[in-house]
């Protein structure tokens, strides 16, 4: 074999080694992120099954002591029932007692009179006065077992199906939530932040965003609305943030499972104006200047060159007052102090 066919056999072999080595790295890659989707699943039903039983848990401890203050509630009516209806049947067995204890007293009296009516007129006399006195064809009322109460619970056998049938629609399980991260924008101290749908039956009525720095425990609202889109700001440079956001269906209460969080971060530092310039005043985060009456203005620079081309810029006046023909907004490429405006070379003006 020749010089120059060896050399194109070596050139087509360290050829294959390259390639042989990037489809290993290819499919290592791979490997990596099919473990990653191996610990997501496994991850979130681990986190389902815990959620589901904390709820069964709270659920039926809550049903416990619902049922239980139902009982408590109707067996006191019942107590209270009883006691209304009790009173006037004791007082009714007092006035049985008492003429119960008159009658044998009477007859004690009575049979003393008759015994001894040879010696003693007076005592049968007596006697006979008195008994016509205690009234003894008067008795007391007595009701009768249809007028007082006969007590019994009332319990629907309708309500254990209608709870069954509840219960066999209680929750559900979800493999993918509604809504899930799309993209995460860096922006000068701030991250915009963009979702979608990925269940086209599902209407959304309103979205919740959450985040959090990667070394925190704890999620924080930050956005709930109709938008599916959020800037946002007071992001710490080179810092890694979790995102994550979830919906609320039309007319629906709750709101659905989380979406996978995403991790983001920003390199640009958050915009601030140069201080030092007499004719302006700053906010105390410099993000707000305000032109003063100092008769002297020049141009007032941001403190950092932290835009980059393809950036979007937004630029907000929130107050007017008299104009000035050099007054104007735009960027330029270097700081010019000799300069009163931005009406020059290297620079663009957007009003």
């Amino acid at each position: 074999m020749e010089g120059p066919e060896v050399g194109a056999l070596i050139q087509e072999a360290r050829e294959s080694i390259e390639a042989a080595r990037n489809y290993r790295n290819e499919l290592q890659q791979r490997m990596g992120a099919l473990a990653l989707a191996r610990t997501q699943i496994k991850e979130s039903a681990a986190q389902t099954c815990h959620a589901l039983r904390q709820h069964f848990i709270d659920l039926k401890a809550s049903i416990t002591k619902l049922l239980d203050e139902r009982q408590e509630t109707l067996i006191q009516e019942v107590s209270a029932i009883e006691q209304d209806n009790i009173k006037p049947l004791d007082d009714c067995q007092k006035l049985l007692e008492q003429g119960v204890n008159t009658a044998d007293d009477l007859l004690k009296e009575g049979e003393m009179a008759v015994s001894g009516i040879a010696g003693n007129n007076e005592n049968l006399y007596n006697f006979t006065n008195k008994a016509l006195h205690n009234q003894l064809d008067s008795l007391p009322e007595v009701p009768s077992l249809v007028e007082v109460p006969c007590l019994s619970a009332q319990l629907d056998d309708i309500f254990l199906p209608l709870v069954r049938d509840l219960i066999c629609k209680l929750g559900s399980v979800a493999s993918r939530p509604p809504v899930q991260m799309e993209e995460l924008i860096e922006r000068p101290g701030a991250i915009l932040v963009r979702w979608c749908k990925c269940d086209d039956d599902f209407v959304a009525q309103d979205y919740r965003l959450q985040y959090r720095k990667n070394t925190g425990s704890h999620y924080e609202d930050v956005y709930v609305g109709s938008e599916s889109e959020f800037l946002v700001l007071q992001i710490d440079p080179h810092v890694d943030y979790q995102f994550r956001v979830c919906a609320r269906g039309d007319g629906r209460q709750e709101w659905s499972p989380w979406s996978v969080p995403q991790t983001g971060c920003t390199t640009l530092v958050p915009h601030e104006w140069s201080p030092g310039y007499d004719g302006y005043s700053l906010s105390s985060r410099r993000n707000i200047a305000l032109r003063n009456d100092c008769v002297s203005h020049g141009a007032l620079y941001s403190k950092a060159a932290t835009y980059l081309p393809g950036q979007t810029l937004t630029f907000r006046v929130e107050s007017v007052g008299q104009m000035d023909k050099r007054d104007s907004i735009g960027v330029c490429v270097e700081r010019r102090y000799d300069c009163e405006s931005l009406q020059r070379d290297a620079a663009v003006l957007f009003m």
